[in-house]
């Protein structure tokens, strides 16, 4: 098994989403994760995501058992169900992240790398998805054409990232300086660190625009995403009363003031801000048996779509005026690709998107 750290040193680069891919990752829900209240409307929502997947690509879903997935998915030639042990669905920051050669040739391939993922800084138990990355790998790589590389000894999810497949990498504060993840390390040496690993030139840091409900502590996929030419999709907030408001005015502000590689400001387009979800009302002892007038606040954002080939799978929220105004905006920044909405009211319900629910793989 290639597992190497030398192998990253040169000719490696970090693909962009909008590159071409070889399959999407999904890990199912099932009746032992928290998905259980809900588990029909949740898998309805993610077969449905797997079969646009899959008229473009191949689909590769992770499950306990192949009988978790519905038939009519597993019937497609182009859906490859392979089973092992899973605590829950979020595939985006258990699943692997691939470097591409800078150069394609014998014995010149892409490179697999497993990062430890501990469930957001240890908020929730995943020793089951931490191992899927090296599993899949040794299930799907019998001719040895994709190299591994172990990076077990740092925390990284896949949604905490972003790039625009040339050098630079996108990242948030808030969530890689967080408690239980790279500690004892500073800014500048976890920065070293993504340089080394993921073969970047350069990594700007957000320190804005925190959804609140977002369990992962940030992660930069449901604030700002990478486009082709320079372009920067993020979620601005116009009302004043919101209580994110003003954390979203200064990201902003630090988007505006950032610029690329080259000393260019980047072609900002604006996401709207949805209208406030909120969790569906619990028990509130307190209340002798009545409901409370509503549960927290869920993280709903339209930065966390999938770019895929041909394609791009947009959140959508049931509030058709800011749903159609996202779409048009994602058809801007992807003007060759087929815009197609996903209802994602179910994904959202366990503080996700569609982006964090899947993991696209450049080979």
């Amino acid at each position: 098994m290639k597992t190497t750290s030398e192998r990253v040193e040169r000719g490696y680069r970090l693909p962009a989403e909008w590159e071409p891919q070889e399959f999407v990752l999904l890990t199912w829900p099932h009746a032992g994760t928290d998905w259980a209240p809900y588990l029909d409307d949740i898998t309805r929502t993610m077969t449905l995501i797997a079969c646009e997947i899959a008229r473009r690509e191949q689909v590769v879903i992770v499950a306990p058992q192949q009988e978790l997935v519905p038939e009519e998915l597993r019937q497609l030639e182009c859906v490859q169900v392979v089973e092992m042990p899973t605590n829950d669905t979020w595939a985006r920051d258990h699943g692997p992240i691939v470097l591409l050669p800078e150069e394609r040739g014998e014995g010149n391939g892409a490179l697999w790398l497993d990062f430890r993922f501990n469930g957001w800084g240890e908020k929730f138990e995943a020793a089951w998805d931490n191992m899927i990355p090296r599993k899949l790998w040794l299930q799907r790589n019998g001719d040895g054409a994709v190299g591994f590389v172990d990076h077990e000894d740092f925390v990284l999810e896949g949604g905490s990232i972003d790039t625009d497949g040339c050098g630079t990498l996108f990242t948030t504060s808030q969530c890689l300086l967080a408690p239980h993840r790279n500690q004892p390390l500073t800014q500048q040496e976890i920065e070293e660190e993504l340089k080394r690993r993921l073969r970047v030139s350069r990594v700007v840091w957000l320190d804005y625009g925190n959804l609140v409900g977002d369990d992962t502590d940030g992660h930069i996929d449901t604030i700002v995403r990478c486009a082709p030419d320079n372009t920067l999709v993020y979620v601005g907030c116009d009302d004043r009363d919101d209580e994110q408001y003003e954390d979203f005015r200064l990201l902003e502000e630090q988007l505006k003031a950032l610029r690329t590689a080259d000393g260019q400001p980047y072609r900002l387009l604006r996401l709207p801000m949805p209208e406030a979800i909120y969790e569906e009302p619990t028990p509130d002892p307190s209340l002798k048996g009545r409901e409370k007038e509503r549960g927290e606040r869920l993280p709903a954002t339209y930065a966390n779509f999938l770019v895929i080939n041909g394609a791009v799978l947009v959140p959508t929220y049931g509030q058709p005026e800011k749903d159609d105004e996202a779409l048009r905006i994602v058809g801007q920044a992807f003007p060759d690709r087929e815009i197609v909405p996903i209802d994602a009211r179910t994904i959202i319900r366990q503080h996700g998107s569609v982006h964090c629910m899947t993991m696209q793989v450049n080979l």
